[in-house]
């Protein structure tokens, strides 16, 4: 009986959401006990990896950041070759709305975490953190609301947060890169085109390509370029065509990273990076400009740029509401996207790694404390926004 309850349970969309939100409240405790010492060695825990010259040596956090979250990219990037190829982006119509809503929900919290820290030449490198959506978190709350939204709500939040995703993974490599190898760099490209001759000859099983990928994720490691990136580049070069007996390596390679990732990988990077400890003195620390902008960035910056963008684009015929969804439905959830947690620890990993622990610290307690305000208003508008739509 507990074993089927479990499975049912972990068939919920929702299920994500809650794991996500048990295991940062495990490493919140972890960091705020007598755990925390423990907590600290384990992810400083040294492992390493080393195949002749060959020679990688990194503490567990950064094995998570930089190895599980290439794999956690790699499920991204696949996800946004479908929805390109055959999905919600397949066509200009569909991609309107959430594409300009995406938008606005990058550049207005982008533009007052600037506003807040533009003075800070160290504090400014954090300008993307609010520009993030986590799309498991939010997706987990709507699901919670069941058929008091419309279904098209859900269309849509997928739509605006892959590319939501995409941009956070354009913004990585056009600013959160480190002094670049062009011999990694080279190598890399040529394993990248031999990537695409497998995809051009037809090569259907994935091995080839995850093997050759592997060595890929290395070099961009080696290359100065953040390692995430090698998964998306792996992503675009699967084949998405499928055979009569069997469906394409894209959607077989989706399939398996699914769970993977869900239920291991994003849990695993929320226990990483959201132990902080917290006391008076740190929640003194909200009213300083790093937290204090990724805070108003994600609950006004992301309400603000979505739902704004979105009436624009509305009111001048370039799209429409989604079917059965009024203005208050939009901007419940436009408040919800506030919720930046696993994109906005991530890329806040990025901003501040040579910061010093002081600037993590800081702009993760910005990132709770944002998401969590968001979560609560974009739950409650969304639950008492009732379902009729309005005109457009």
């Amino acid at each position: 009986m507990l074993s089927r309850q479990f499975r049912h349970f972990l068939h919920q969309e929702y299920s994500v959401g809650i794991l996500l939100i048990i295991t940062a409240g495990l490493a919140l405790f972890a960091a705020n006990s007598h755990l925390s010492q423990y907590y600290d060695l384990l992810l400083n825990l040294p492992i390493q990896v080393a195949i002749g010259p060959l020679d990688i040596h990194k503490p567990l956090l950064l094995w998570v950041n930089d190895g599980l979250m290439a794999i956690f990219f790699l499920m991204i990037g696949l996800e946004v070759k479908r929805e390109v190829i055959e999905g919600d982006l397949s066509s200009p119509a569909k991609v309107m709305l959430p594409g300009i809503a995406a938008v606005g929900g990058m550049v207005a919290p982008a533009l007052i975490y600037t506003a807040f820290n533009y003075g800070d030449p160290v504090g400014i490198r954090g300008w993307a953190i609010p520009a993030a959506t986590d799309i498991a978190f939010a997706v987990g709350i709507l699901a919670l609301l069941g058929s008091r939204v419309p279904a098209s709500l859900k269309i849509f939040l997928l739509a605006l947060a892959i590319i939501d995703d995409l941009g956070a993974i354009i913004i990585i490599a056009l600013f959160y890169t480190s002094e670049l190898s062009v011999t990694s760099m080279v190598i890399g490209a040529a394993l990248v085109v031999l990537l695409a001759i497998f995809n051009r000859a037809g090569v259907k099983q994935l091995t080839p390509y995850l093997l050759v990928g592997t060595l890929l994720w290395v070099c961009v490691l080696k290359s100065g370029v953040h390692a995430t990136l090698a998964g998306v580049l792996i992503a675009l070069t699967i084949p998405s065509q499928s055979d009569q007996k069997k469906s394409s390596p894209l959607k077989r390679l989706e399939h398996k990273l699914h769970g993977k990732v869900n239920f291991f990988i994003l849990p695993m990077f929320a226990f990483a990076n959201a132990g902080i400890p917290l006391n008076i003195e740190q929640f003194k620390t909200l009213a300083n400009p790093i937290p204090l902008g990724i805070l108003t960035g994600l609950f006004v910056g992301k309400q603000l740029g979505i739902f704004s963008f979105s009436w624009i684009a509305v009111k001048t015929g370039l799209a429409k509401l989604p079917a059965g969804a009024n203005w208050l439905h939009l901007y419940g959830l436009s408040a919800l996207c506030g919720i930046g947690f696993t994109m906005s620890l991530f890329i806040g990993s990025l901003a501040f790694s040579d910061a010093g622990p002081g600037y993590a610290t800081t702009d993760r307690i910005g990132i709770l404390a944002g998401s969590l305000i968001s979560a609560i208003v974009g739950y409650m508008l969304l639950r008492y926004s009732g379902t009729k739509s309005s005109e457009n």
